[in-house]
């Protein structure tokens, strides 16, 4: 039997054109998903079609899931790969190893299920299938993203139906989807049997237009089959073609309203959700409904760490609405339609969305794009019928605002055809494609990863190009690489995003890690399976670690991109200003409740609602707060002003936290300890108020009771994946870099431990080895007879060419001391460039509780701007005070610990010690991962410091 089809560059045979999808209507639905028979073969012609047929007996198969993937259910291995195709480039052929599952599914009809003609449809099937139905072929089709329907009325039997499905891994399809996330071969969205009755629905497109000049709304629903259009909320009863405009509210991202009205038809009467609004380009920005939008936005890989591809409705809505909880306004879904499903979310619940094509060829970047599809003819009509698949599927969803030709696939004239069969269809909606900087098909000029100084010039005009690009609005479709630890710079590239309006914000990578579950590592990533290649844990960049819990990153770009700006005012005598801006498109403040808080001490002492006025967007209003209650002095005091929902939404309850922001009213006091107590030398020691030292060493020996290990100056951090950096970027790497300069080995030299009257001193010089560079390092230790102040300077010698990864001491601590206190940045974790959801606040957790759990471990944990901290067991504690603020991280393993694991599972605590990093500085993120790196302003370079803490004793915490 021949299988010429899998490597045939067309799309598919047999299958019915494209067209509108609907989740529900009046006709019968039969669901096909569920257990399978299933078995599986090395090559795409090991078994013949013999198991198509009624009555072949499958016992002896094996059984998955539908929708599933047969590698995450014991059947072959996953594979992921970046942009390097898995298997020898030689379009359109794929390799003989091409593992081939068969599917049996056996069905009977409902009872009621009537005459007519029915629908079989696939929602999703990666990469190629060939179908049967009672022994009868159907075709075989591509575009595993894609939906698929096939007519088989005229084959179905009351009782005992055999719907056979044979999938290859490979075929010239899957030289179209290499998009950067693992291979998982099956059937792994829906498979649906709708019965069509006489009169029923085909296909229709709903054009719903708002004119904001009027407040109205036009309505036109061109249908195959002639009926009428029912909207009673706006007494709306009309012929299919015909046009009607009335009052209406309109939809946007911000206010999703949707009016319920329904297609009749004498067969069938299908329920619309309709949403007005108007999309254009105009004075060279992106305009919904006459508005400059911004987005806010993240791309979307479809992902779950036990099923990969295969969600279900209640992980989409959770993803839905946890963006929408974190201020996210819009997804890319990158890189293919995403389940339908999704996008009805998206309407419900308002998210701007870029429907992008499934279509990736980055792997032929490897050979300078020679032979890439998109830019042979022969391609063609497979390119454009993957446009149409995703156009007529998606085209009734008011959230899709934009179209994608999909992925970094070079350029060609494939994408030109497919641009010019979307703009012939739907006139209504504009074009996204990043990877032609001519922007000759796009309705945008669209980059990913470029520097804030380059965003910077694009926003003023300056970026040079075409003539015609310099009139386009501007996005980043790709930004803030979420990979690790990061993204660093969130912030800088939001200012820029609101200073030039051609700069019309970007996306996020992306949106969740996607590492899968495994007893071995907790999560696994790219090698882990055996793979000949693979891109290690590139695959685990995203916002949500893979069972969905928000990373810091996620947090960090909530607060980025609060739509709500609250910052100090005037001040008139004692009583502070507040300044309220809102930074919505649309929306006024009047869904917001707002209320403050005095804390002292990071206590909250006072408390109150705060009445600010409804504020229309793009305007700010200026509202005093009370006069300052009565604080203890020299403890720090800070005002919050939260903005809060004032009634819940269909994605946020009551309460629920919008925006943010805080007044500091003053400072905490400098702890002063006078140089009382003189040292003393005894029997190989020294002691010195509470502590005591080596008499030979100089070395910190106890605290009080408090056993003290290791207390020395530390500038290693485990490299974060932004400090290892990407190969192709332009930056320097700082990992590699730091790597082999030594800084993960660097030598103690002891040069003197000075007794005088009032301190002990001791000079160090630090430095790696083989190399000519140090840092001298003097620790000179002072006390009151109660406290120890300890007082670090540093110098550099020689030539720093690059910057450090921290600086600070680290001390270790008996493992009792497991509970951590402190006061400062919180309650999560900060680093220079990543420290706007840093709260000012008293914070206690415990240690264990301090770590980030990024699937590949490092440097991670840091607080910001603590003023200080104390670190208890159940009998005592040690506080710690700084001056000035410090950076604190503790741990139950060492930097040399943590820099050495690979997964989670390599992280043994130790059962002697907590590890205490105390740092006075640390070097920022950056997004090198797949971006740039660390900005100017938050590089660590070498340069003189002088630093001190107090460390105080705590008796019976």
């Amino acid at each position: 039997m021949s299988h010429s089809y899998v490597d045939d560059v067309r799309p598919g045979s047999g299958s019915l054109p494209p067209r509108a999808r609907y989740a529900t209507s009046d006709a019968a639905a039969l669901s096909l998903n569920g257990s399978w028979r299933f078995r599986l073969s090395a090559t795409a012609d090991a078994e013949d079609d013999s198991f198509a047929a009624p009555g072949h007996d499958s016992s002896g198969w094996d059984e998955v899931r539908v929708p599933g993937h047969w590698v995450l259910q014991g059947h072959g291995a996953p594979v992921y790969t970046n942009h390097l195709y898995p298997f020898p480039v030689d379009p359109p052929h794929v390799p003989t190893e091409n593992p081939t599952g068969d599917h049996l599914r056996y069905f009977d009809l409902p009872g009621d299920w009537g005459g007519g003609d029915a629908l079989l449809r696939f929602d999703g099937v990666e990469s190629c299938a060939r179908v049967w139905l009672n022994g009868r072929e159907l075709g075989e089709f591509k575009g595993s993203r894609l939906p698929h329907e096939f007519a088989v009325g005229h084959l179905l039997r009351a009782e005992g139906n055999v719907l056979a499905v044979r999938v290859h891994q490979w075929s010239s399809g899957s030289y179209l989807e290499d998009q950067d996330q693992w291979w998982l071969p099956g059937i792994f969205r829906d498979v649906t049997l709708l019965h069509r009755p006489a009169g029923c629905a085909g296909d229709f497109f709903v054009h719903a237009s708002y004119d904001h000049h009027r407040a109205e709304g036009t309505l036109r629903v061109d249908s195959e089959r002639a009926g009428r259009v029912t909207v009673p909320e706006l007494g709306i009863d009309v012929a299919t073609g015909e046009q009607v405009t009335v009052p209406v509210r309109p939809w946007t991202a911000e206010t999703p309203r949707l009016y319920e009205g329904t297609l009749v038809l004498p067969g069938e009467r299908v329920p619309l959700r309709i949403g007005f609004r108007t999309v254009a380009v105009e004075d060279g920005v992106i305009k919904v409904n006459g508005e400059r939008i911004l987005f806010r936005g993240v791309n979307r890989h479809e992902f779950h760490p036990d099923t990969g591809r295969a969600l279900d409705a209640g992980t989409m809505r959770r993803d839905a609405e946890l963006m929408k909880r974190h201020n996210i306004n819009a997804v890319r879904t990158s890189h293919y339609p995403p389940h339908p499903d999704f996008l009805d979310l998206c309407d419900e619940l308002g998210l701007w969305v870029i429907d992008e094509c499934d279509l990736e060829t980055h792997g032929f970047v490897e050979q300078d794009w020679h032979d890439n599809p998109v830019d042979d003819d022969r391609w063609t009509p497979a390119l454009i019928d993957r446009a149409a698949r995703m156009v007529e599927r998606d085209k009734n969803h008011p959230s899709v605002i934009i179209w994608s030709l999909g992925n970094e696939a070079g350029t060609g004239r494939g994408l030109t055809a497919m641009a010019q069969w979307i703009r012939a269809r739907d006139p209504e909606r504009l074009i996204h494609y990043e990877g032609d900087p001519g922007c000759r098909d796009t309705d945008m000029y669209s980059r990913m990863y470029p520097p804030h100084d380059e965003v910077d010039r694009i926003g003023r005009g300056l970026d040079g190009g075409p003539a015609a690009r310099r009139g386009l609005p501007f996005i980043l479709c790709e930004y803030g690489h979420a990979m690790g630890n990061g993204p660093g710079g969130l912030a800088d590239y939001q200012r820029l995003f609101e200073a030039h309006p051609r700069n019309q914000g970007g996306f996020i990578w992306e949106w969740i890690d996607h590492g899968l579950t495994d007893p071995r590592y907790g999560f696994a990533y790219g090698g882990d399976f055996g793979e000949e290649l693979h891109d290690g844990n590139f695959v685990c960049d995203g916002l949500l670690f893979p069972d969905r819990t928000p990373s810091p990153g996620l947090i960090e770009y909530k607060k980025v991109i609060e739509p709500v700006r609250i910052e100090a005012g005037t001040t008139d005598g004692a009583a502070a200003g507040v300044r309220i801006t809102n930074l919505y498109d649309f929306s006024d403040l009047s869904h917001l409740a707002f209320e403050w808080s005095f804390q002292s001490g990071g206590e909250t002492v006072a408390h109150g609602p705060l009445t600010v006025p409804p504020t229309a967007a793009g305007t700010w209003a200026e509202v005093r707060l009370p006069e300052p209650p009565v604080s203890e002095k020299g403890v720090g005091s800070v005002w919050t002003v939260r903005a809060l929902l004032a009634e819940d939404t269909r994605w946020g309850h009551l309460g629920h936290e919008v925006a943010w922001g805080q007044l500091e009213a003053a400072r905490p006091a400098p702890v002063q300890v006078p140089s009382h107590d003189r040292p003393a030398r005894g029997q190989g020691l020294i002691t010195l108020g509470p502590a005591s030292f080596d008499v030979r060493t100089g070395e910190l020996r106890t605290i009080g009771p408090v056993a003290v290990a290791g207390a020395r100056l530390n500038v290693w951090r485990a490299p974060t994946d932004n400090d290892n950096g990407a190969p192709w970027q332009p930056d320097p790497r700082n990992g590699p870099l730091w790597r082999a300069l030594g800084l993960h080995r660097v030598r103690h030299r002891l040069d003197a431990v000075e007794v005088t009257d009032d301190a002990v001193t001791v000079r160090t010089r630090v430095a790696p080895a083989g190399r000519e560079v140090g840092l001298l390092t003097d620790y000179r230790w002072t006390s009151d007879g109660v406290r120890l102040r300890l007082t670090v300077s540093v110098v550099p010698q020689g030539r720093w060419r690059l910057p450090l990864p921290r600086l600070g001491i680290r001390l270790g601590l008996p493992a009792s001391y497991g509970g951590v206190r402190w006061y400062g940045g919180g309650p999560g974790e900060a680093y220079p460039d990543s420290r706007s959801a840093a709260r000012l606040g008293l914070w206690h957790t415990d240690v264990d509780a301090m770590q980030t759990p990024y699937v590949r471990p490092q440097e991670n944990g840091a607080r910001a701007d603590v003023r200080w901290a104390e670190l208890t067991s159940p009998q005592a504690g040690l506080r710690i005070d700084g001056d000035p603020a410090f950076w604190l991280t503790a741990r139950r393993w060492t930097t040399g610990q943590l820099d050495a694991a690979e997964h989670l599972t390599d992280l043994v605590p130790s059962a002697e010690t907590v590890w205490v990093e105390l740092d006075h500085l640390q070097h920022g993120l950056g997004s090198q991962s797949c971006g740039p790196g660390v900005l100017p302003e938050y590089r660590l370079d070498a340069r003189p410091a002088e630093f001190s803490f107090v460390f105080t004793p705590l008796d019976g915490v």
